[in-house]
C-alpha cells in the first residue's frame, strides 16, 4: 500500500484548515529539562461524499529537527455510513510516515448488537488480528451484555459478562485458562469501589472519586504490587504509578498531562 507525497501533503493541508490541539506531557516524572516534555500538535477534520462521512486527521511532535519525516507520530483517516439498521465505520491509521501497513479498525451496530474487527493491511496483503462481539439485553429491569473476543494469531478466547441494576455492576472475565470477577458499587453520588479477584488468588481495588465538574481522583491498589492514581482536573491528567512491597514505595513514575484547544 503505498501514498503518493502529494495525498500526504492533501491530506495535511486539509486535517490544517481545522483548529488544532496542543497536547504537553511530562513523562518519566521528569519536569526539570525540556527533554521530559513531550509536545504533540494534532489536527482534524471531516466531510462529507454522498452517503459517507469521512473524517481524517495527523498528529505529530513538536520538536526542532532537521528531519521533517520524523515529526508526524500517525496519520489517519475513517469512513463511516448506515447500511439498513446497522451503522458501519472503517478507520485506518498510519504509524509516522511508514505507509507500507496500516492498521484497520471496523466497527458494525446496532440498537442492541456491535461488532469490532482488528486487521492490519499492507503491501503483503491483509490479516484480521482480533475479532470482537457485544450483544446487551434487559432482564428484570437490569442490564446485561455479553462480549466473547478472539485473538485470531494465538487462539486466545475470553468472554466477558456484565451485570448492572442500579448502583451495583458485577463484571465477570473468564477463558480457558483464567478468571476474575469484579463488583463494581456506588456508595454515594461521589465515590465508587471496585475490588477485583482473580481465579489464582490476586486481589485488586479500585476506588473513584468524583471531584464534580467532570473531574475525578481514581486509585487503583494491587497489594504487595503496584498503587496507580489518576486525577483527571480541569482539562490536567496526572498519573502516578509506583511498586508496592507491603507499606513500601518504590520505583515511582509520573506522568502529567494538559490538552489545549485554540
Amino acid at each position: 500500500m503505498k501514498l503518493s507525497a502529494f495525498g500526504l501533503l492533501a491530506v495535511v493541508s486539509a486535517a490544517s484548515a481545522s483548529k488544532p490541539q496542543l497536547s504537553i506531557s511530562v513523562q518519566d516524572g521528569r519536569s526539570d529539562a525540556l527533554t521530559g516534555l513531550d509536545p504533540t500538535v494534532s489536527w482534524s477534520n471531516s466531510g462529507a461524499a454522498g452517503d459517507i462521512d469521512v473524517e481524517y486527521g495527523v498528529e505529530s511532535s513538536v520538536a526542532v529537527t532537521s528531519d521533517i519525516a520524523s515529526l508526524p507520530k500517525n496519520i489517519w483517516g475513517k469512513a463511516s455510513g448506515n447500511v439498513g439498521e446497522w451503522g458501519i465505520s472503517a478507520r485506518a491509521q498510519f504509524e509516522g510516515t511508514d505507509f507500507s501497513q496500516a492498521d484497520v479498525d471496523i466497527d458494525a451496530s446496532d440498537e442492541t448488537s456491535s461488532v469490532h474487527v482488528d486487521a492490519s493491511v499492507g503491501a503483503e496483503g491483509s490479516s484480521i488480528d482480533k475479532i470482537e462481539l457485544t450483544k446487551n439485553f434487559d432482564a428484570d429491569g437490569a442490564s446485561v451484555t455479553v462480549n466473547p473476543r478472539y485473538l485470531v494469531d494465538s487462539g486466545d478466547a475470553d468472554v466477558v459478562l456484565t451485570y448492572s441494576k442500579d448502583d451495583v455492576s458485577v463484571e465477570v472475565t473468564a477463558s480457558q485458562d483464567s478468571q476474575s470477577i469484579t463488583l463494581s458499587k456506588q456508595i454515594d453520588d461521589d465515590n465508587r469501589i471496585a475490588p477485583t479477584i482473580t481465579n489464582t488468588g490476586g486481589i485488586s481495588v479500585e476506588w473513584e472519586r468524583s471531584l464534580g465538574d467532570d473531574n475525578s481522583l481514581t486509585a487503583t491498589v494491587v497489594p504487595n504490587e503496584s498503587v496507580d492514581v489518576e486525577w483527571n482536573d480541569s482539562g490536567w491528567t496526572a498519573s502516578i504509578k509506583a511498586d508496592l512491597d507491603g507499606y513500601n514505595l518504590s520505583g515511582t513514575n509520573v506522568s502529567v498531562k494538559k490538552n489545549v484547544d485554540f
